[in-house]
């Protein structure tokens, strides 16, 4: 009866949208750096600056939670997406940061791969959190990125294999190691995104 009087507070999903959005913007952007690394310093700015708008869109949300009376998902929920999906958006920002303090000037192959695959991550989250009130819509995009967080393990574990081989130069293996581990990491946590998607869309399905 109470629901019915008090209506939900349903901007929530249009704060999730714009996360996602961010998130898919950032995952872009860092593939442009990788793809251009001579203006390191411009793209690892304009990184930072969506990071900075997530990170407010993300407070937006937590004081929004406290001051809903009635939220059309559960609170703990509404607080775990959009942590989760910030904490990508913040480890694709540290990625970039990394990438300029490590000094890279060429970029390998299988590292433009990695940010393809975190491209196309974000991308699958963005649609899935546009539907996450269509529980079979958002498993579609969940198997997907399950299929691209299974692509990314295998270009990773090619990749630093082939970093070992031969007689590689110490501070070569040690920088990109570095850098696959942090795109590797980025990737699984995109997984672990789609995996609350799922869980609340089955939730309120």
């Amino acid at each position: 009866m109470l629901g019915r009087l008090v209506p939900r507070d349903e901007q929530f999903f249009e704060l999730f949208n714009q996360l996602s959005e961010h998130l898919a913007t950032t995952a872009r952007m860092l593939d442009e750096l990788f793809g251009d690394p001579d203006a390191v310093a411009e793209h690892v700015r304009k990184i930072k600056d969506v990071e900075h708008k997530a990170d407010l869109l993300t407070a937006t949300v937590n004081q929004r939670i406290d001051k809903s009376f009635i939220t059309p998902i559960d609170r703990e929920d509404i607080h775990t997406l959009a942590s989760r999906l910030d904490d990508v958006i913040d480890l694709l920002d540290g990625t970039a940061r990394r990438f300029q303090m490590l000094h890279i000037r060429e970029v390998l192959p299988a590292a433009r791969q990695l940010t393809n695959v975190l491209m196309r991550a974000a991308s699958e989250i963005q649609r899935a959190v546009v539907e996450m009130r269509r529980p079979k819509a958002v498993n579609q995009h969940v198997v997907a990125i399950k299929q691209l967080e299974e692509e990314g393990d295998a270009i990773y574990h090619e990749a630093v294999g082939a970093l070992f081989s031969g007689n590689p130069n110490p501070l070569d293996v040690i920088k990109w190691k570095e850098m696959y581990d942090t795109l590797e990491g980025a990737i699984d946590s995109c997984m672990g995104v789609a995996q609350v998607l799922q869980s609340i869309s089955l939730k309120n399905a």
